[in-house]
């Protein structure tokens, strides 16, 4: 049995579509990013898809739309905040002081309550 196909096994057809049922029509639409991209994804032509908008690059991740003189403006995304950088946004710098002042204080033994 040197000649049989590795993987398969007796009795094994070539897979086609009466196994896997009738493949349904299908289109294409294009998208365009600010970068320039266009993208066609496939939908099923049965009457029952919407068309979504927007679309992601799958080059470079902005979005794309249907109007390639118009492409949508990529979100700015922010970047990652610090803990720190939340309570800087919660506390000014005397508050800060204060709290920290309190904290030493407590630790030093020097409350008196």
């Amino acid at each position: 049995m040197g000649s049989a196909i590795r993987g398969s096994r007796v009795g094994a057809g070539p897979m086609g579509e009466a196994e896997r049922g009738e493949a349904i029509a299908r289109f294409k639409v294009s998208y365009w990013c600010a970068n320039g991209h266009e993208t066609r994804p496939s939908f099923a032509d049965d009457g029952t898809v919407s068309i979504p908008a927007e679309w992601d690059c799958p080059r470079c991740g902005y979005p794309a739309g249907l109007d390639k003189n118009n492409p949508p403006i990529p979100s700015k995304n922010e970047p990652y905040k610090t803990h720190l950088a939340y309570v800087k946004e919660r506390r000014t710098g005397d508050e800060a002081k204060k709290i920290l002042e309190d904290a030493l204080t407590k630790l030093r033994g020097d409350d008196v309550l």
